[in-house]
């Protein structure tokens, strides 16, 4: 019986707990300090890692997708090597993945998707109370 977790996937978990720590305590820049690592995707050679993150601090959605490109552009400069660096000193890991992080969009469509739901329900029940109140007239 193949195993459920595969090595990279274990790395994966224990990398995006790392960065999320890394994030949170060690990085002070205003740009990306509420930042939230949102899953890792690591290489099978564990050579390469994909970061998705997403920010929540954005709050004006004029300037969110410029918000975002400032964000994930700091995060891949020199910040990603920072992060590197203490990432390897916190996991005993013979190679630390090259990292590459990615705005991870899920979470603003999960609320999109969730605010066309709420007003589409909201929208039936007040067709069906115009309904109700015609058919009593």
């Amino acid at each position: 019986m193949a195993r459920e977790f595969g090595r990279a996937q274990r790395v994966a978990q224990e990398i995006q707990k790392e960065i999320a720590i890394i994030l949170h305590r060690e990085i002070k820049d205003p740009r990306v300090k509420m930042a939230t690592v949102s899953g890792v995707e690591v290489s099978r050679d564990l050579a390469y890692a994909k970061v998705f993150v997403t920010f929540l601090n954005i709050t004006d959605q004029e300037n969110e997708t410029e918000m975002v490109k400032n964000g994930i552009k700091v995060l891949n400069g020199d910040m990603a090597k920072h992060i590197r660096s203490l990432l390897g000193k916190a996991m005993r890991l013979r190679i630390v993945p090259e990292l590459t992080f990615f705005y991870d969009n899920s979470l603003v469509e999960g609320m999109r998707m969730s605010n066309l739901v709420s007003n589409v329900i909201r929208d039936d029940e007040k067709r069906r109370h115009t309904a109700k109140d015609k058919e009593r007239k």
